[in-house]
């Protein structure tokens, strides 16, 4: 809408395409990062209250068919296998009360099927240093696993290998496609987070539930759009001109 003053009106706008394509250029980022912020608010608010829901629910008992890893996600689930420790290995840079540690992950065949899950079997310090892997025991025969289902991140860290010198057994991430293709057996694709007292030994396992940033996330939103909403008023002061008297 074109807004048009009278002669005698003391005030004219002025319009300067630069300041005005910087303007532009300006509301729209500020829009976008707003947007953007109050889309993980509302992400994370479903990811909690699903969290919540499933935690409610019965045990899911997981065999050798492959299950919808987004709908068991958080979910509390028990599995029946023989685990085996051939495949074990270490994930890297587990920090647990600012000491550097790993998380073991063990390979548990499903009984009665060929089909494999990873049992993260919790947190356990660096024993001598970096040079030497720990040893941790792995219980024989048929065991019952309980804990939580977690899908593994795919996010690939940016210029570190995937895995250090110790034959593999040393990984910064779990990638699950990749160790089904490198092994050619079928693997669940999700990861089971031991509960605390499922097994009796010296690993830690607490897996702490996503931090409640919901009204941070919000917060922040809101102060994007309200530099964006800023930004305009200030450019419509700054093009706005006091006419000279005749």
């Amino acid at each position: 809408m074109l807004l048009i003053l009278p002669r005698n009106f003391p005030v004219h706008f002025t319009f300067r395409w630069i300041p005005a394509l910087a303007t532009l250029a300006g509301l729209a980022l500020f829009v976008y990062l707003g947007l953007w912020q109050a889309g993980k608010g509302d992400r994370l608010e479903a990811e909690l209250a699903q969290r919540q829901t499933r935690a409610q629910l019965g045990p899911h008992r997981i065999d050798g068919t492959l299950v919808d890893a987004v709908a068991l996600q958080d979910a509390p689930v028990t599995v029946t296998g023989q685990y085996e420790p051939e495949g074990q290995f270490f994930l890297d840079n587990r920090q647990l009360d600012g000491q550097p540690g790993l998380h073991v992950l063990t390979p548990l065949l499903i009984a009665g099927s060929s089909t494999r899950v990873l049992v993260n079997r919790g947190w356990g310090a660096w024993p001598h240093g970096r040079d030497v892997l720990p040893v941790v025991a792995t219980p024989a025969g048929v065991v019952t696993v309980r804990g939580i289902a977690s899908v593994p991140s795919t996010k690939k860290f940016f210029l570190m290998p995937e895995a250090s010198s110790a034959q593999g057994k040393l990984r910064l991430r779990v990638d699950l496609p990749g160790i089904a293709a490198q092994t050619g057996q079928t693997l669940q694709p999700v990861v089971i987070l031991q509960d605390a007292d499922d097994a009796k030994d010296t690993l830690v396992r607490r897996w702490d539930p996503p931090e409640n940033r919901v009204d941070k996330h919000r917060a922040y939103a809101f102060q994007w759009f309200g530099m964006a909403l800023a930004l305009v008023i200030f450019y419509l002061l700054a093009s706005v001109r006091r006419r000279r008297q005749s």
